[in-house]
C-alpha cells in the first residue's frame, strides 16, 4: 500500500487562500452590498421595460421623442434620428435594450461578472442619458423633483463609486472607488449644487410651479397615489417659492457637509429623507402605470448617498 504525504505548508496556504466569489472584509461586504443593490434597481428597470407598452410605437411618439423638445439643435437631431430608427422596428429594438438591462443586472448578482456589468452600464447610462433622455432636463430647466440631472445618469456615477479594487484601508466605499475620495466628493457636490441652482430656476420657483408638477402625471395613477398627489398638491398650492428656497438650501447644506467627517451621517441622512420624498413627489418613478421605464431619481440618490456612509469603527478596527 503506498502513502502519500501532505506537505502542511502547501495545505495551509491552498486553504487560506480567498475565494474570488466571497466578500471577506468590512469593505468588501458593504460594495458587494451596493452592487447587489444596483442590480435590483437595474432587475426592475428591466421589468419595466418588458412591459407591452414598451412595445408600441406610443412609447416612442408618446414617451422619447417629447424628450427631446427643449434641447438644444446637436442634441434634438441625435435623439430624433434615434426614434426615428426605433420606430420602425420598435418590439425588436426595445426587446434588446429590456434584455441588456436584464444581463446587467444578472451580472452585477454574480461577483466574476461584475467589473463587466459595471461597465456595460456605464456605456449604456450615458447613451440613455444622451438619446433618449436629453441629459435629463439639464439644457430644458426641469427640476429636480422630476428626475433632473436625470436618474439613468446616477447609475454610471455609482457604477464608478462602487468599482471593485484592492484600497482595503478605505473608510467608505468612496474612498476605494474609481475616482477616490476626493473625486467622489467633487460629483457629490456637483450634483447638489445643480438641485440647488435648478430649484431657483424662474419656471421652478413660481408660485404654483411644485402644484402643477405634482397634479401633471396624476391622473394615471391608482387612486392611492392620486390621493397623495393631491395631498402634495394642497401643501405646495401657492407656496413653490418658499419650498424652492427651503429645498435649494438644503441642497447646498447637503453638498458642502459631505466634507466635514463629523457632518457626514447626518448630511446623508437628510440626503435619504430627500430621495424620499423626491420618490413621493415622482409617485414611485411611474412605476405602477405600466408605462414607466425606470424608478426614476429617487432611490438612485438614496442608492448614492449609502456609498458615502463611512465603515462603522468597530468594523475597521477588526480589520487592523
Amino acid at each position: 500500500m503506498s502513502s502519500h504525504v501532505v506537505n502542511p505548508t502547501t495545505s495551509t496556504r491552498w486553504r487560506s487562500r480567498p475565494t474570488t466569489d466571497v466578500a471577506t472584509t468590512p469593505l468588501e461586504v458593504r460594495r458587494r452590498t451596493l452592487q447587489v443593490a444596483l442590480g435590483v434597481i437595474w432587475l426592475v428597470d428591466a421589468a419595466l421595460q418588458f412591459q407591452p407598452f414598451m412595445f408600441t410605437k406610443a412609447f416612442v411618439t408618446g414617451a422619447l421623442e417629447p424628450a427631446a423638445t427643449g434641447s438644444p439643435w446637436l442634441l434634438y437631431r441625435p435623439m430624433i434620428w434615434a426614434d426615428h430608427l426605433m420606430v420602425h422596428d420598435i418590439a425588436w429594438w426595445n426587446a434588446l435594450y429590456a434584455t441588456l438591462q436584464l444581463a446587467i443586472a444578472l451580472g452585477l448578482f454574480w461577483r466574476p461578472a461584475v467589473r463587466l456589468a459595471l461597465g456595460v452600464s456605464i456605456v449604456w447610462s450615458l447613451a440613455v442619458w444622451w438619446l433618449a433622455e436629453g441629459f435629463g432636463g439639464v439644457f430644458s430647466g426641469g427640476s429636480p423633483l422630476a428626475g433632473q440631472p436625470g436618474a439613468v445618469v446616477l447609475y454610471a456615477v455609482i457604477a464608478f463609486l462602487i468599482w471593485p479594487s484592492d484600497n482595503g484601508g478605505a473608510s467608505s466605499v468612496v474612498d476605494a472607488g474609481a475616482w477616490g475620495r476626493r473625486g467622489a466628493i467633487a460629483t457629490w457636490v456637483v450634483l447638489w449644487v445643480d438641485f440647488a441652482v435648478y430649484f431657483l430656476l424662474p419656471a421652478n420657483r413660481a408660485p404654483q410651479a411644485m402644484h402643477d408638477l405634482v397634479l401633471g402625471t396624476a391622473s394615471s395613477e391608482p387612486g392611492w397615489v392620486q390621493s397623495i398627489d393631491h395631498g402634495f398638491a394642497s401643501v405646495f398650492a401657492g407656496r413653490g417659492l418658499a419650498f424652492s428656497l427651503g429645498l435649494a438650501a438644503l441642497s447646498l447644506a447637503i453638498a458642502l457637509a459631505v466634507a466635514r467627517p463629523a457632518l457626514v451621517r447626518p448630511a446623508l441622512v437628510a440626503a435619504m429623507v430627500f430621495a424620499a420624498f423626491v420618490w413621493l413627489v415622482q409617485d414611485f418613478g411611474g412605476t405602477l402605470t405600466a408605462q414607466g421605464t425606470d424608478v426614476n431619481s429617487g432611490p438612485l440618490i438614496a442608492l448614492l448617498a449609502w456609498t458615502f456612509w463611512p465603515l462603522s469603527e468597530s468594523r475597521e478596527s477588526a480589520t487592523r
